[in-house]
């Protein structure tokens, strides 16, 4: 069973069927025992930075999280649930996130008035070109997947890892931007794979399919 979890965001009835069409099975709940149950996690989210963690802190769903990370449960992540699993974001804050990923959560080209923020609509994103990504075997959740595809982008923060090999796509939006993260059995998206089309469906059958 795929745990889809619920904290008020905007967009988990299109991420449920998203995620049925791709063939997987899931419940959308509040309840951190659920989430502790779950074969698979998946944490989307829209909105705020501050207010998706401090629903996640009244509703104990935090500590569930983290626990059935720590056991080794595949995660999703889709954008404000990549963004949490990072220390700290600008965004109302400085505020804490739940501290899984190393790095912090930082507003689009501050200053900038050049550049469109938020950044919404279709960008295409790719794995980063650096000299130590040749000998990584491939990423199952990226198998069928294009270089150069386009997905769909609603955001004004980005997240920036502390360490830059857990990046997994990026894509270019004034400045390079963390499309998408891996670390250990999290895999995470800045960008919507339920709103991606045929490219954002085939991700999200990776993710039923191939992640044991």
């Amino acid at each position: 069973m795929i745990a889809i979890v619920d904290v008020c965001s905007g967009n988990l009835r299109s991420v449920e069927r998203a995620l049925q069409r791709a063939g997987g099975r899931t419940v959308v709940t509040r309840d951190p025992d659920t989430v502790r149950r779950a074969d698979k996690i998946v944490v989307p989210g829209q909105g705020a930075f501050g207010v998706f963690m401090r629903g996640l802190t009244e509703r104990h769903l935090g500590d569930a999280l983290r626990e059935a990370i720590a056991s080794g449960r595949p995660y999703l992540g889709i954008c404000l649930g990549l963004q949490v699993l990072f220390d700290e974001s600008e965004e109302q804050g400085p505020c804490a996130g739940l501290g899984i990923v190393r790095g912090r959560v930082a507003r689009l080209a501050p200053g900038d008035r050049r550049l469109k923020v938020p950044h919404i609509g279709w960008n295409r994103v790719a794995p980063p070109h650096v000299a130590d990504r040749t000998d990584r075997p491939a990423e199952p959740l990226l198998a069928g997947v294009a270089g150069g595809a386009h997905v769909y982008f609603v955001h004004s923060y980005h997240a920036v890892p502390a360490d830059p090999s857990l990046v997994a796509l990026e894509a270019v939006h004034g400045v390079r931007i963390t499309a998408a993260i891996r670390h250990d059995n999290l895999f995470a998206c800045q960008f919507h794979p339920e709103k991606s089309q045929a490219v954002g469906l085939q991700i999200l059958r990776n993710f039923v399919e191939a992640v044991p």
